[in-house]
């Protein structure tokens, strides 16, 4: 059953605000394991940590695709409030004056670390940045080869634009798209098809665009990201108003918790390579992959709206600056890593540094920005803070 708060307000998803606070904060935390790994990132710390994979491995599959459901969500619920245009027009600001301030600002120390780490570049910053920096063109080939400016971590900010605008595009053509389509995927969903179609949709992705796309980022030829985001992202905006699905979300969150763990474990023992590769055992691993994501983020939402119902200042404050935070977590991460270098602390407290020095550092630009009129559009805030009475009645962003 719905909590009395749900229920006393069904336009509110406190829920779903926790899930999207959540999951932004553990970037943080992601992007501070990607130092210790073995895969790829713009700096790497003097330490690894082979044990820390499998752990990552736990939220890689579903983060990033909860996020973009979440956004889908979020959109729905916007256009109840806006017309088409006013509704493109809000997130086109809210989402490009972001990403292009963050381009020119806050990403280019990422680049130039990760080159001085790379290569040794000799010059200084202001060197690397106007003659580099700003070439718009492939930088340093061929390693690491990067196209200059960049995005970086800000592809998300891209990615969403992009689904927004189709999004757009389609209800210009066919307003009665969203309610027509999500009533039907709703009854489709019913039962036990909520976990076993989108599951099946999800392996499909892993095993036949996966091979032939990885990902990029780069917007352009990353198809199954795209299958896999803009799938997820019209999930949430399909059924965001479908109240029988996300009771459904909630009364089989067990049953997903217990399938997305015998998911995971089939897919960690073949990644492990505790067994002969072969074909099949790729096949199997593919399709675990692929259903692990949507059973965990069928659970992550069933448990938030069975648990995650509190308001309170915590939840208000956090909703606005949450994504402040991730504009600026990723630059923060690897400049105060690289400033570590050479210091001979142990993984342990170096990690710690790092985690407590993006936190404040999140904080302290927050703070700033929310006072200041003119910052407060490029990091994505409002012109002007909104009332307290606004602010309680807040939709997910």
């Amino acid at each position: 059953m719905p909590t009395p708060q749900q229920a006393a307000n069904p336009e509110r998803r406190v829920d779903l605000d926790w899930v999207r606070i959540l999951a932004f904060a553990l970037l943080i935390f992601y992007h501070v394991g990607m130092l210790y790994v073995s895969w790829g990132f713009h700096i790497k710390s003097e330490h690894r940590l082979t044990w820390l994979e499998p752990v990552m491995l736990v939220l890689n599959p579903w983060r990033l695709s909860l996020l973009f459901l979440v956004s889908g969500v979020a959109s729905r619920y916007m256009l109840g409030k806006f017309r088409l245009a006013a509704f493109a027009r809000a997130r086109t600001a809210r989402l490009l004056i972001p990403l292009l301030f963050g381009m020119l600002v806050i990403v280019p120390p990422q680049s130039y670390l990760q080159i001085v780490e790379s290569l040794g570049y000799p010059a200084g910053f202001a060197d690397y940045y106007l003659h580099h920096y700003l070439a718009f063109s492939a930088q340093f080939c061929p390693n690491p080869c990067i196209v200059q400016p960049t995005w970086n971590h800000l592809w998300f900010v891209v990615y969403l634009w992009v689904y927004t605008m189709a999004l757009v595009g389609v209800l210009a053509v066919w307003p009665a798209a969203a309610g027509w389509i999500g009533e039907r995927l709703a009854a489709l969903l019913a039962g036990p098809w909520l976990l076993a179609l989108p599951c099946l949709l999800f392996a499909a992705w892993r095993l036949f665009l996966a091979p032939i796309f990885p990902s990029t980022h780069a917007l352009f030829g990353d198809w199954y990201n795209h299958a896999d985001y803009a799938t997820t992202f019209l999930i949430g905006f399909l059924l965001a108003r479908e109240a029988d699905v996300w009771r459904e979300i909630e009364r089989q969150r067990w049953r997903a918790l217990m399938l997305a763990a015998v998911c995971f474990a089939a897919f960690i023992l073949i990644y492990a390579g505790l067994f002969p590769r072969s074909p099949m055992l790729r096949w199997i691993a593919g399709a675990a992959y692929g259903c692990y994501q949507w059973l965990a983020i069928a659970t992550v939402l069933g448990f938030a709206r069975r648990h995650l119902t509190a308001d309170g200042p915590v939840r208000r404050y956090m909703t606005d600056a949450i994504f402040p935070f991730y504009i600026v977590h990723q630059t923060a991460i690897i400049v105060i890593a690289y400033a570590l270098r050479g210091s001979g602390l142990s993984a342990g407290s170096e990690a710690t540094i790092v985690i407590a020095g993006t936190a404040l550092t999140c904080l302290a630009t927050y703070e700033i920005v929310r006072r200041i009129g003119w910052l407060r559009p490029l990091f994505g805030l409002r012109l002007e803070p909104r009332s307290a009475a606004a602010i309680a009645q807040q939709q997910p962003a």
